[in-house]
């Protein structure tokens, strides 16, 4: 690997797929930072370490063992970053011992957020990851984990641009499977000429393209939502705030599980934003990457509205 920018790695190894007009190579993280209790203190602890990626994440040299034979790759959400989301999951599953590795994708070169650019880019810069690290573990197949946006630029990798064949695993945490309605608004806004191209520019590309009904979701699920040999794991939340009706979230494609949260611990009220740092949800994640091994997860009351405060404040600080 070549290129640096600002402590990060910019690959410079061509992927096998070939890069579409308009392609960028995702920045990959490589100052270690502590995990995080929620999104604002892995915010507040970037501000003074723009470079952060979790603790033991993104080691190019771990060897995966017999117990964990596919190296584990994160995938972020919309307007976020490797460290943002993973700060404390990604730790978690380097201590479980998985080789685990995150990009940071979807960025607009200069930005510290990423998740915001066209999709379909994020998912060629995806595959040039996978085959690094493919390369670097020896690995014929990776185990992929995507949060939110990162759930649908991992499937399209997989299930478009030819990846199904090095995925042995795919783990869609808080899944905009079928896009999100926003609490009715994005069917109203869709019914006014002009106002998606206006919300793009205002908010992102990205966070347009997985409403509900868009041309992305469309080309995302056209000809089924799953492909032949890869495992699909869907972990989704009733009181998503995001993602709306919360069926939107599973997979209608055979072969998948769709794990729902409160089916399982009725007292747990975690929504989108709290997801990944809640250890229920890590507890599912264990065992949808370890069948053979599944996790246990302690079943506690969780407060609904937990994390929203914090990702407000953090995306206005």
């Amino acid at each position: 690997m070549a290129g640096a920018l600002a402590g990060s790695v910019v690959l410079a190894t061509a992927g096998s797929i070939a890069q579409p007009p308009g392609y960028l190579p995702p920045v990959i993280p490589t100052d270690p930072g502590p995990p995080q209790p929620d999104h604002l203190a892995a915010v507040l602890f970037m501000k003074s370490h723009p470079d952060a990626v979790p603790r033991g994440v993104n080691d190019f040299g771990c060897v995966p063992d017999a117990a964990h034979p596919r190296p584990v790759i994160l995938a972020h959400g919309t307007d976020a970053n490797a460290y943002t989301d993973w700060s404390a999951i990604g730790p978690r599953l380097v201590d479980e011992g998985y080789c685990v590795f995150a990009l940071n994708y979807g960025g607009r070169p200069g930005s510290m957020s990423y998740g915001t650019e066209d999709i379909v880019l994020s998912a060629h810069q995806i595959a040039w990851f996978v085959d690094e690290v493919r390369a670097a573990t020896r690995s014929d197949r990776v185990d992929l984990v995507g949060f939110s946006q990162g759930a649908n630029v991992t499937r399209y990798y997989a299930n478009k641009l030819g990846g199904a064949p090095k995925v042995g695993t795919w783990v869609g945490v808080a899944s905009p499977t079928y896009g999100g309605v926003m609490y009715g608004l994005v069917p109203l806004a869709q019914q006014i000429p002009g106002v998606l191209d206006v919300a793009a520019l205002a908010v992102s590309p990205a966070a347009v393209q997985q409403a509900q009904g868009s041309p992305f979701m469309k080309a995302l699920n056209a000809g089924g939502d799953t492909v032949p040999g890869v495992r699909y794991v869907t972990i989704g939340s009733r009181v998503d705030e995001m993602i709306q009706p919360f069926e939107n979230i599973a997979l209608r494609g055979p072969g998948a599980e769709n794990l729902v949260i409160q089916d399982l611990c009725p007292a747990n009220l975690t929504g989108h934003f709290h997801m990944v740092y809640d250890p229920f949800v890590l507890g599912l994640l264990l065992g949808a990457l370890d069948p053979a091994r599944p996790a246990k997860p302690a079943c506690v009351p969780v407060a609904l509205g937990t994390g929203i405060p914090e990702v407000i404040i953090g995306g206005n600080i």
